[in-house]
């Protein structure tokens, strides 16, 4: 019988697997002890540090036989993390950290080791944090997607489809007015949905120092499409209202955008996290609202 390693669960990623997975979120945490135990084996392994742990992952610290340090993810396998493998493989590590051994039948990887101490949100100069993060989206997304990612064209179809019935449950007439707009801009582009590789959620604590180059990408969600739907989460981490235009541009001149089709997408991205609120019955995020009211009014 296989001796299960001794791991820490931390309680916030169980907690956030049963709000949003429910009970395959509760098997999937129950089973991380004997899936650890499977690739630690599989691949040779030796656990070296605590575990660490994002939104939807479990990440072990570990070491190969031959001396090299890796980290070992563990994760459910759904419409996110199905092709991350493939997106990490096309990439070569290219910017992002390099895909050293995968299991594609249940998402687990087996990753380059950067330094998990250092986050490009630890720069303290927020313009050069952005210089960086543009310099890398301007990298991921100079591939062309591969068949069997999910297309951003279908994720635009499938929200205007919603928006009609989300759009009076915006109790505010003025934000109401700003996800109309949003819809607004993702219907003048929807027949340009781009074919570029997208990471999907490049913010700052998703960009890790390492050795071999100062700055590298983790945790693609890989989709096909137009760059300018990659650029909110850098206008929305670290909020400043006086530099949204600025980063703004600074991103569409490094990823040579057409700055009006970028702000388009960029809106329905906008678009998308609010649909996601209102289907939870949360409230709007004003920071969003005001990045859309930004940008629409720049497109005017």
């Amino acid at each position: 019988m296989t001796r299960l390693p001794d791991i820490e669960i931390p309680g916030e990623l169980a907690a956030t697997q049963t709000k949003i997975n429910g009970a395959a979120g509760r098997a999937f945490i129950e089973g991380l002890p004997g899936r650890a135990a499977e690739y630690l084996d599989r691949w040779d392994l030796t656990v070296t540090g605590p575990s660490m742990n994002g939104m939807a992952a479990l990440v072990l610290p570990v070491v190969r036989s031959d001396g090299t340090p890796a980290a070992l993810k563990m994760q459910i396998r759904d419409s996110e993390s199905e092709h991350e493998w493939l997106a990490l493989r096309l990439w070569d590590g290219a910017g992002t950290a390099r895909l050293l051994d995968h299991d594609k039948d249940t998402a687990t990887l087996l990753l380059e080791r950067l330094d998990e101490s250092r986050h490009l949100s630890d720069v303290e100069d927020s313009r050069a944090a952005v210089r960086i993060l543009a310099d890398l989206l301007a990298r991921l997304t100079a591939l062309p997607g591969p068949v069997g990612v999910r297309r951003l064209a279908d994720i635009a179809t499938d929200m205007l489809t919603g928006l009609p019935d989300a759009l009076p449950r915006v109790p505010d007439l003025a934000a109401r007015r700003i996800v109309a707009d949003c819809g607004a801009a993702v219907r003048e582009v929807l027949g340009e949905p781009g074919d570029r590789l997208l990471h999907w959620d490049l913010h700052y604590d998703n960009i890790l120092a390492a050795a071999r180059e100062p700055w590298l990408a983790i945790d693609p969600k890989p989709l096909v499409g137009d760059p300018g739907f990659d650029l909110l989460p850098a206008l929305g981490n670290r909020y400043d209202e006086d530099e949204v235009l600025w980063r703004f541009d600074l991103m569409t001149d490094v990823l040579d955008l057409d700055r009006r089709r970028a702000a388009a997408w960029t809106l329905g991205r906008v678009l998308q996290n609010t649909l996601w609120d209102i289907q939870d019955g949360e409230p709007v995020q004003a920071t969003q609202m005001r990045i859309g009211e930004l940008l629409v009014a720049g497109r005017l």
